[in-house]
């Protein structure tokens, strides 16, 4: 029986990117499109609880070609996997994201927050970014994720989130593909003040992410920036276990 995938992202049910992994993947699997109606960057893992979910059927060329949805990526998931697929799901697969998705930007991430949703309703998911914002060819990353689903599917993982970058090179010109570990490189914000025509003031986020030098040979980031193609298994359990005796102890003789 061939496989079902259900595919998003947070750039936007129009971007590019899902375009170029529906190509690529929908030779392998039938596949669903449930995407944003607008973008949705940075969300994190928003869902909507306080208003209706709009969706609607989105076309191209007087086509349809999946839902969009006045929702989060969060929300794409969990209403397509429940209401829209019309039918299990064997992998979700959120991307192709324009900008890269490593360190602590995966909080952040609305492309990997979609993915994060596919594995708290039990379904195998990979999030997959290319590590630019300019214009990129997407079909370099569409083909790995294709090549990713295969492999993850050989031994499929349920409450493994498979966050993917690639670096924004031609298909030769990768170094090679990379298991890392996710890396602590972070934002340091600022914010930039300005002024509007009618004298209000507002402010624009800005500034840089740093990489701790000893993190560049080990970690999504680092890896990233040598030309690596990077793998990060991920999942949903936040807890510190390395503290919990400690902490237990602690907690015992305080309270």
């Amino acid at each position: 029986m061939k496989k079902r995938f259900l595919l998003t992202n947070d750039d936007g049910i129009y971007a590019r990117g899902i375009d170029a992994l529906y190509h690529e993947l929908s030779q392998d699997a039938e596949c669903i499109i449930v995407a944003p109606e607008i973008e949705q960057s940075a969300v994190g893992h928003a869902i909507t609880v306080f208003r209706p979910l709009m969706v609607r059927k989105a076309r191209k060329g007087g086509n349809f070609f999946g839902y969009a949805v006045s929702g989060t990526p969060a929300d794409c998931v969990k209403i397509g996997i429940c209401e829209l697929a019309g039918g299990p799901i064997d992998l979700v697969v959120s991307g192709v994201n324009h900008g890269g998705n490593v360190g602590i930007n995966v909080i952040y991430s609305g492309t990997v927050s979609a993915a994060t949703e596919a594995v708290t309703l039990g379904v195998p998911s990979l999030a997959i970014s290319v590590d630019t914002h300019q214009e990129v060819d997407y079909s370099v990353a569409a083909r790995f994720a294709r090549r990713m689903a295969a492999f993850i599917l050989e031994k499929p993982m349920p409450d493994v989130v498979f966050n993917v970058n690639v670096p924004p090179l031609p298909e030769d010109e990768i170094k090679g593909v990379v298991v890392a570990r996710q890396s602590t490189a972070r934002m340091i914000a600022k914010f930039e003040k300005r002024t509007d025509p009618r004298d209000n003031v507002y402010y624009w986020l800005t500034g840089e992410t740093i990489l701790p030098s000893e993190e560049l040979d080990e970690t999504d980031a680092g890896l990233l920036k040598k030309g690596m193609i990077t793998i990060t298994p991920m999942h949903c359990d936040l807890t510190r276990y390395d503290l919990l005796d400690d902490l237990r102890k602690r907690a015992a003789a305080a309270f």
